[in-house]
């Protein structure tokens, strides 16, 4: 069996984690500790890929352009005229696609939603401080970043695509048929594939060392960080949690993630489940590199270089803001290995977790857990609207 160099068992960040840090009580979950022996049977995975879609971004957004060829998919998928020419080539693809699969539990759906919605302000900084930055840890799942030049471009157009896309998936009726879920979902999965067709087309790869970029591995842990890192942080930020909700959200990136092109078997039912394939996933990962710092350091300075907050001492603020919850979150070890400096003046931030504490003492109350879904959902959608607008 082929090994990347990438494959090695962690004796740094992700291993401190799971013994020192947070991961320690997560394993007390499970009725014994993952033997990373059997770990080896996910090794193929980091040369497996979405061929469907890779055959379809080859003959088509290769061909026209992505931008032309990521418009062709919204035509399509909302009913208008397309080109004679690529309406087979886009009907072969939808027809691969399980978007009615037997298991699907629409009510489970709209509960993973409710609480997505529900999060409000929290979700985004858990999803941006925690689960974003925490994945730079691992140097391997971060090298296609550095082959599409993300550094380049910049950590603002990173944040405002992952933002517009988490805020679309989660909307009311998103993920039904005509949804702006589903949409986000298979123009990002286009995004992915023209990614990977062009870096192993284009740059010096190196599939020996680092498997094949956006592998099937890696997207697994991608979905880890929506689902498990995401309720883990959560938690951290003083939010209570119904055991449905918990549920929902494992049962809602289930579904995203076949939609996503990972293997049904290979996504997690239950926190157990996620838990175990987590530690494989972290515990084979190489340790961060200097282009895990590079990324770190670019999201760090997010906040000064975007155009949002309009005054400068509001940016300046909101830098610290973010550091202090990346602190919070993520714990000392892992800010250090990644150049993350303290903060004094963002330790206001901790009146929102108070706040958050107070708050969800009263979510068995339906009718204020409906208000919070409410709110937390204008909060989402102005959130999505200043990154559109002002990035």
């Amino acid at each position: 069996m082929k090994i990347p160099d990438r494959y090695k068992v962690n004796t740094t960040s992700f291993h401190f984690y799971w013994t020192k840090g947070i991961g320690a009580s997560l394993l007390t979950k499970l009725p014994t500790t993952p033997d990373l022996a059997h770990a080896a049977q996910f090794i193929p995975l980091l040369y497996q890929y979405d061929k469907a879609c890779d055959q379809l971004v080859e003959h088509l957004h290769l061909k026209i352009g992505f931008a032309k060829g990521q418009q062709l998919i919204r035509d399509y998928l909302r009913g208008k005229a397309i080109e004679a020419d690529y309406v087979g080539l886009i009907s072969e693809f939808m027809a691969t696609l399980p978007l009615e699969p037997e298991w699907l539990d629409r009510q489970k759906i709209e509960q993973g939603i409710e609480l997505s919605q529900r999060s409000g302000l929290t979700g985004l900084i858990v999803l941006r401080d925690y689960c974003l930055m925490g994945g730079y840890e691992s140097s391997a799942i971060n090298k296609p970043l550095i082959f599409t030049g993300a550094l380049k471009k910049g950590a603002v157009k990173r944040l405002t695509e992952t933002v517009t896309f988490w805020v679309d998936v989660t909307a009311n009726d998103a993920l039904k048929k005509g949804g702006i879920g589903i949409e986000a979902i298979l123009l990002t999965r286009c995004i992915h594939s023209f990614a990977r067709l062009n870096i192993l087309k284009h740059n010096d790869w190196n599939s020996d060392k680092w498997g094949i970029p956006l592998n099937t591995w890696d997207m697994l842990a991608t979905n880890l960080g929506f689902s498990l890192v995401y309720l883990i942080g959560l938690k951290q930020m003083k939010f209570n949690l119904l055991n449905n909700e918990i549920n929902g959200i494992f049962h809602l990136w289930k579904y995203i993630g076949t939609l996503l092109g990972i293997p049904l078997d290979l996504l997690p039912d239950s926190e157990e489940e996620a838990i175990k394939s987590l530690y494989y996933w972290t515990m084979t990962q190489k340790e961060g590199d200097k282009d895990s710092v590079a990324l770190a350091q670019a999201l760090m300075q997010e906040p000064v270089n975007a155009a949002y907050p309009r005054s400068k001492f509001g940016r300046k603020l909101m830098r610290e803001v973010h550091l202090y919850y990346n602190n919070y979150l993520l714990g000392a070890y892992s800010c250090a290995l990644l150049g993350l400096e303290k903060t004094t003046i963002g330790k206001i931030a901790y009146f929102n977790i108070l706040k958050n504490k107070k708050a969800n003492s009263q979510i068995l109350n339906d009718k204020v857990r409906q208000q919070q879904i409410r709110k937390g959902r204008k909060v989402h959608e102005g959130v999505k609207q200043i990154y559109l607008t002002y990035n």
